[in-house]
């Protein structure tokens, strides 16, 4: 997908992943444990969503989340 600079990419990005693999947007909140108006919210860009089922979402999508370009991202933890 690439850089995702706000919400409202995000949810057009899972909403093309979901799409790409045939799921409907029940099968995919089924299969991540989310409510289908969570779901909906999240590919519409609402920018309240709860980061934890973000997470979720993308795990039943069979992606990952890939933080880079942070500050200190090289040394390790801590």
């Amino acid at each position: 997908m690439g850089v995702v600079a706000s919400v409202a990419e995000l949810g057009v990005a899972l909403r093309k992943a979901r799409k790409h693999l045939g799921l409907t947007q029940a099968e995919l909140a089924l299969a991540a444990g989310v409510g289908v108006r969570f779901l909906v919210e999240l590919e519409h860009g609402k920018p309240s969503v709860r980061l934890a089922l973000v997470l979720r979402v993308i795990d039943a999508l069979g992606g990952e989340l890939d933080l880079s370009g942070l500050p200190g991202e090289d040394s390790g933890h801590g």
